[in-house]
């Protein structure tokens, strides 16, 4: 039983604190992905789990042994990089078996891991080709097989599909699915794509800033999420959020003509300050609404339509206000808090144009109450709500 612990990890670069006090408990054949923005300090993280980076305090456990201070080769872990680097001048065998022939494995062996990963991994035909003849979907297949027969209790993969056209990144993402079903490895990922973590994971650790911000299943994020930045990080397009106030039991946002009663169930003090965040997919058309918890119908202004193929994402604003609106935020960031604005989804049939005027109405069973200091959650929900997946 291969159980990882880590336990008040930190790692510090002179006054810089890239891991700050993180603590996973990750079980027997789970695969869990480190989700974040650039520099939040996942990949530090994952290196101090395989040895090539020491932490400046905490504990690592592998297996219920301490491996804090051990080299990577006494910890029986498997690493698969962003960069596959394969040695080009070996073939596809000689680069599988390299590792087994450094430990001084029996030949009878190595040969059977070999044949065993190829078989797994579909790439048998493919042994005595040179790297240079593969394509890049079969090179990371040849490396993550090179990881497989060390027979690691651990893999770490480090952004392994990140190189990867997108058509190719789908594919290899089933692979990686059917793969860790199959093995059963205790598994930890790596991924500014949080696409890929939501479908690949059986938990993820959303990190931000060095600190580990939610550890859950991937739709308990989704639906939960413990605070701000998580519920702008999970979720594309992302979840918007509104400044308003506890007034009389009620949660109000002047700006945006919001009021929504709270129910008994939600204890917040009047006079508090607090962020409403809402998903664009529950927020509805008043014409189209599909909810029987819905809000009463506020009238905004359409300020940009986006098609998307398979749907709309509509900006609105109240009427005549010029509001700047984020459409374009960096890869993985998520969205700041916004006033006067929210965002909606509908179907790309639907006849919607920049600059009219439309009702709209927000789900109450989908809406979420932040502390406007801290940015803990307060509530997720004004009604009892269905669990929704993710986009």
């Amino acid at each position: 039983m291969t159980h990882l612990k880590l336990d008040g990890v930190t790692k510090r670069y002179s006054d810089v604190v890239a891991v700050d006090d993180v603590n996973l408990d990750i079980e027997d054949g789970e695969f869990v992905s480190l989700i974040g923005p650039s520099g939040c300090g996942k990949s530090t993280t994952l290196e101090t789990v395989s040895g090539l980076t020491k932490p400046t305090s905490g504990l690592i456990e592998i297996a219920g042994t301490d491996v804090t201070n051990k080299p990577p080769k006494d910890r029986n872990i498997a690493m698969v990089f962003q960069n596959i680097a394969l040695f080009p001048h070996m073939s596809v065998r000689e680069n599988m078996t390299f590792g087994l022939r450094l430990k001084n494995y029996r030949e009878s062996e190595i040969d059977e891991r070999v044949e065993r990963a190829a078989d797994i991994l579909q790439i048998n035909g493919m042994l005595d080709r040179m790297p240079d003849e593969l394509s890049g979907g079969q090179r990371q297949r040849v490396a993550i097989g090179r990881a497989i027969v060390l027979d690691p209790e651990v893999f770490l993969m480090d952004e392994p599909l990140a190189n990867l056209d997108a058509k190719l990144k789908v594919h290899m993402r089933t692979e990686l699915q059917r793969l860790q079903q199959e093995l059963g490895v205790t598994t930890v990922y790596v991924t500014h794509d949080q696409e890929e973590a939501m479908t690949l994971s059986d938990r993820i650790a959303i990190i931000n800033d060095g600190r580990l911000q939610q550890f859950a299943p991937p739709l308990r994020c989704y639906n939960e999420p413990a605070n701000l930045f998580v519920a702008g990080f999970v979720g594309s397009p992302s979840m918007r959020f509104v400044d308003g106030r506890i007034d009389g039991g009620s949660f109000a946002a002047p700006g945006l003509g919001i009021d929504v009663d709270l129910p008994p169930s939600v204890s917040i003090d009047d006079g508090d300050d607090v962020i409403l965040g809402i998903r664009p997919e529950d927020v509805y058309l008043d014409a189209h609404r599909t909810t029987a918890t819905a809000t009463d119908v506020v009238t905004l202004e359409v300020d940009v339509v986006q098609p998307m193929g398979d749907e709309l994402v509509v900006y609105l604003r109240p009427e005549g206000t010029n509001v700047a609106f984020e459409a374009d935020l960096d890869e993985g960031e998520p969205a700041d808090t916004q006033t006067d604005q929210l965002l909606m989804t509908v179907e790309p049939t639907i006849d919607i144009e920049a600059g009219e005027t439309v009702d709209v109405a927000l789900d109450r069973a989908q809406i979420h109450l932040f502390d406007a200091t801290t940015g803990d959650a307060l509530t997720h929900g004004l009604e009892p709500r269905v669990e929704r997946a993710s986009n």
